[in-house]
């Protein structure tokens, strides 16, 4: 497994080459379609987007194009089949859909195949069209998703919104703090909160509120993950520490990711509690600023 990734817009004719070596071997060679079959009449205007690792092995490729001014479409979405699994296509989407929201767009369609369809729809984007797959296997769904709010969850936006209401009708602070959820992949979760509602007298971020910043989102992540298993239980703190690195003065952000959990779930599984650690960056916009270490105990449903 490649530990560090990075997200590149192919330019070099080499990087070109690579990216649609990935297109015909995942989408293409498969099917017996010849080489050329991956590429079409949209490659010389859409936007391109590669993961690639720090070797320089492709590990997944997209594409956005317009369709009009408020539309753009999704295509040629591929993931090295030795990577798949690991949430590189989560932060292609979140790639592709911000540059389409960059660029104006309102909504982004994707065509799907049955086998991806589930993975499109916990992308947060809805059945369109229908295909008759029973007369033809292949047949491509239509989905689309909207980007005309400000802000938008690239997967799993309907968990996001129910823990964000469960948040702010039971813990009431949290609403008075301003803290949202930002953004879910399924591997990293982030809260923000404006600094306005949580300043001191220094005209920074109140220590309490960064500490209630990242606990929540360590808990966030926990939630999720356990919702991603199927499992239930309740969340609690058991103990944490805090190491203030740097005053906060812009804007706070909580990141939890998921490779940085320890423990092990299992327990919930036989009615036993589950026992986790998770380590949570706090930052001032994108400076470093504190890291918190939460030990959580998820107490199993009786």
């Amino acid at each position: 497994m490649y530990k560090k990734l990075h997200l590149v817009i192919p330019q070099s004719d080499e990087s070109f080459e690579r990216y649609y070596d990935l297109r015909w071997r995942v989408l293409r060679e498969p099917f017996k379609r010849p080489r050329g079959s991956e590429k079409d009449e949209y490659d010389q205007v859409g936007d391109h987007r590669m993961l690639v690792a720090e070797d320089g092995t492709v590990i997944a490729v997209g594409r956005i194009h317009f369709n009009s001014p408020e539309e753009a479409q999704i295509r040629f979405m591929a993931v090295d089949p030795n990577f798949q699994g690991e949430g590189h296509g989560v932060t292609l989407i979140h790639a592709l859909e911000s540059a389409a929201k960059e660029q104006g767009a309102q909504r982004v369609i994707i065509n799907s195949r049955s086998n991806t369809l589930g993975f499109y729809i916990r992308c947060g984007y809805e059945l369109k069209e229908e295909a008759d797959t029973v007369k033809n296997p292949a047949a491509e769904h239509q989905l689309v998703k909207a980007l005309d709010r400000p802000e938008y969850i690239v997967y799993r936006p309907a968990w996001c919104e129910a823990l964000q209401k469960t948040w702010h009708e039971q813990i009431p602070i949290t609403e008075a703090m301003g803290i949202r959820i930002y953004q879910y992949t399924g591997r990293t979760f982030e809260l923000r909160a404006p600094l306005a509602r949580n300043i001191n007298v220094h005209h920074t971020m109140f220590a309490g509120s960064i500490y209630t910043l990242a606990t929540l989102a360590g808990w966030g992540m926990i939630q999720l993950h356990m919702q991603e298993e199927d499992l239930e239980g309740a969340i609690v703190l058991a103990d944490a520490s805090i190491d203030y690195q740097s005053p906060i003065h812009e804007e706070p952000r909580a990141v939890a990711t998921l490779s940085d959990m320890e423990g092990d779930f299992t327990p919930l599984k036989s009615g036993k509690n589950a026992h986790l650690t998770l380590t949570i960056a706090v930052y001032n916009n994108e400076d470093f600023a504190a890291f918190f270490t939460g030990h959580y105990v998820v107490k199993a449903k009786r």
